[in-house]
Formats: structure tokens, sequence, C-alpha cells
């Protein structure tokens, strides 16, 4: 299994066991109420699926980079989905 599938297998984990659907995790994540996750709401949750520090702002930017469509920087709900969708597959 590559680091990229590890990692999303982790995120995939917490947010099975943690919550009840995709969406309660973005809720629950998304501190500022803002309708999307910054940086530090995506360190967040890396955090709580046990992604180790050293890589987890290297992770950051690779999920935004990977998953910002609109280029804001954030990653909003149907950008947050098309991960979550990814992982299932």
């Amino acid at each position: 299994m590559s680091t990229k599938e590890t990692i999303l297998n982790k995120i995939q984990i917490l947010i099975s066991n943690s919550f009840n659907s995709p969406e309660q995790a973005f809720a629950f994540f998304d501190n500022d109420k803002d309708g999307k996750l910054s940086k530090k709401e995506i360190a967040d949750l890396l955090k709580k699926a046990e992604i180790s520090g050293l890589i987890r702002g290297l992770v950051t930017n690779k999920l935004i980079d990977g998953y910002d469509k609109d280029g804001d920087g954030l990653v909003d709900w149907n950008e947050f989905k098309a991960a979550i969708d990814e992982i299932k597959e």
C-alpha cells in the first residue's frame, strides 16, 4: 500500500468510526463554519486520523493541491466529497 493509500485509508477509518456520515465529519472539522476546510482544519483532521506530525504539513498541502479544484486554497464540501469518493473506490 502506498503512502497516499495509507493516509486515505486512515482518513476513511476516522470518518467511519467517529461520524455517521462524511457530511458530519466535514461539519465537525469546519471550525469556522464557512463551508470550507482551511489548512489548519485539514491538519486537525489529519491529526485526529493519527497522521504523523512529521508528514502532516506535507499531506495537508498535497490534499489541497489535489482536491482544491477552484484554486482558493481551501477544500469545500464538493471537493471533500470527491476525496471521500476516491477513498471508497
